[in-house]
């Protein structure tokens, strides 16, 4: 982990007609970091994710990327500076074979500079990084609609097409959300393999034992702010978090 900071998210703010969804959020991120953020149901973490990614505008604060100020940026040109992100619901082409959901991707203006940078035809890149999430490549499951594979495999197809677009910063909502505790044990790997490459990650997760064993540092919001921020063994030592989560297992 770099010293260098990536992302600098600075009192950030959301409402939604009288609803403060996230409320003066501050963060700096570091290159080559895992930073996990976490908190109770509808205390702001989505919200928080949609503002850096370009989904939803801020009603106040900045964002910074690399020390560029891209608050308010539409999500394409936000993908385009090496931010990608997962969503809590895989929104695959469901139609498409699971492999030509990454050749889409692969026709983006980041990732063309990719395969004509001598990498192979957008099938065979495809197919590379489905093999790299852990597809098998002689078996018939790439060559499935989206539609038919089960969930596991879906959560892997929305990290694959994030690393179509060769990110710098991959933001996974929920990640391991929906996955069996088998599933989940081959995807913490894959994440740690992902981050010791050099891409930077932020995982919103509510899976905390999976996500402490691979975080440096985590944030907790509560209704919306910010109410804790350290390692993992600092946070499970903090009062605040442990009364957040109140009758929720944090360790």
């Amino acid at each position: 982990m770099s010293s260098e900071s990536m992302l600098r998210v600075v009192e950030v703010s959301k409402s939604f007609g009288g609803v403060r969804a996230v409320d003066t959020v501050s963060f700096e991120l570091h290159r080559g970091e895992i930073l996990g953020i976490i908190g109770p149901n509808g205390s702001g973490k989505t919200t928080l994710v949609n503002m850096i990614t370009g989904f939803i505008k801020p009603s106040s604060g900045k964002v910074y990327f690399q020390g560029r100020d891209i608050t308010g940026w539409p999500p394409h040109r936000v993908a385009e500076l090496g931010i990608a992100r997962t969503f809590q619901t895989p929104r695959p082409f469901l139609r498409l074979p699971a492999y030509k959901n990454l050749v889409v991707p692969l026709y983006s203006r980041r990732a063309r500079k990719m395969v004509a940078a001598g990498f192979g035809d957008r099938e065979t890149v495809a197919m590379d990084l489905m093999e790299d999430v852990g597809y098998e490549r002689d078996s018939s499951v790439p060559y499935k609609p989206a539609a038919a594979l089960p969930h596991g495999y879906l959560k892997r197809l929305e990290l694959a097409r994030c690393l179509a677009l060769k990110p710098e910063l991959i933001i996974t909502d929920e990640l391991l959300s929906g996955l069996t505790v088998a599933e989940a044990s081959t995807i913490t790997p894959l994440v740690e393999k992902l981050n010791m490459s050099g891409i930077t990650f932020i995982m919103v997760e509510h899976r905390l034992r999976e996500l402490f064993r691979l975080a440096n540092r985590v944030i907790v919001l509560e209704q919306g702010r910010k109410i804790a921020e350290g390692t993992p063994e600092k946070i499970l030592e903090d009062e605040r978090v442990r009364k957040a989560y109140m009758g929720v297992e944090v360790v």
